[in-house]
Order: C-alpha cells, then structure tokens, then sequence
C-alpha cells in the first residue's frame, strides 16, 4: 500500500504539473471551448494509452538509446507542437460568432500524445521506479498503467475545464486572445523544457 500511495503521489506531481498535453488541453479548452475539445481529449487520453504501452514494453529505453532516433523524435515533436501551439494562438475568441476555426481533433490529440516527450519521460520514471506488485512484471506493468490512466484522464479533464473556465469568465475579445496567446506560448516553453531535460 505504502508502494501505491508513493507511486500516486509521484505521478500526481509528474502527470499533473504543466506539459504539453496539459497545457494543450488547458489552450484548447480556453480556445474552443470544453464542449468543442472533448475529442481531442479522448484523443490525448488514448494516446497516453499508447505511450504506457510503449513505455511498459520497453521499447522507449531501446529507442531512446539511439541518438538518431532520439533527435528524429524530439524534431518530430517540436514541429507537431509549433503547429498546434500556432491554431490556438490563431483561434478566434469563444465568443466570435462567427467563428469557423475548426477545434483540434481526436487524432491531433493522439499524435500529440505519442510525441510528447514529457510523456515518455515520466511514464519511464513511474514504471522504473516503483514496484507495485512483486515478483510478476506483467501485473505490476498493468496495474500501473491502469493507475496512470485513470489518474492522468481525471487530470486532463481537469485541465481542459481550467483554460475553459478561464474564457467563460473573461469574455473581452482582447482578454480572450491574450489568454490563447499566453497559453501557445506556455504550450512552446514546456516543451522546450521538456526536450532539454
């Protein structure tokens, strides 16, 4: 018990902090709204799944051992974010009615996902530093990616009705694209970070 509480806690602070996908989500929410978002959520979610079960394989210390493939990767995701954090920088304000910017999509949330490489770099600390169940890899394996998924969504959606909450309250158009701006720039800077740790 006292392994599961420690290993709650440790992902609650490497999970929950700003990311990436947090911020993502915190952007697209204040962006297009929470209701508008909701399939890139799903999006973000099931591409955490696939990063715990490349992470639980093994397949990301393999991978990231190889300098070419880890510098591929890291351009890889730099661009995908650059991209998604210039739609949201761009997005009209909630507000606009006449908006016809299109919200993120379920693969847009996914492909973020499994180039996050805040990501891969905290589910490689989770699963390598903490034991759950001993003496059986395969369920100590899954019972921490089920931990962290049902853990991570919670969070995810507690972010993307954040940055949706913050529009809902600040209805000035200027207000409204400041807050967009604000959080593409976040959504570069965390990833900056995340590439140079």
């Amino acid at each position: 018990m006292e392994n599961l509480v420690a290993f709650v806690l440790a992902g609650l602070a490497l999970t929950g902090s700003p990311g990436p996908a947090t911020l993502s989500l915190a952007a697209n929410g204040a962006a297009f709204g929470a209701r508008r978002s909701v399939s890139f959520l799903a999006g973000i979610n099931f591409g955490l799944l696939a990063v715990l079960a490349i992470t639980a394989s093994g397949v990301t210390l393999m991978l990231f051992t190889v300098p070419a493939v880890a510098f591929a990767a890291s351009l890889i995701a730099g661009a995908y974010i650059l991209y998604l954090a210039y739609r949201v920088a761009t997005a009209p304000p909630l507000g606009d009615k006449g908006s016809s910017a299109a919200a993120p999509s379920f693969a847009g949330g996914f492909v973020l996902n499994l180039v996050n490489p805040k990501a891969y770099a905290a589910m490689t600390a989770l699963f390598s530093g903490f034991q759950l169940i001993a003496g059986d890899l395969r369920a100590d394996a899954l019972a921490k990616t089920v931990v962290l998924f049902v853990m991570v969504s919670v969070i995810n959606v507690a972010w993307l009705f954040i940055g949706a909450a913050l529009t809902r309250f600040l209805k000035d158009p200027g207000i409204n694209r400041a807050i967009n701006i604000a959080f593409a720039l976040l959504l570069v800077v965390s990833v900056a970070f995340a590439l140079l740790i």
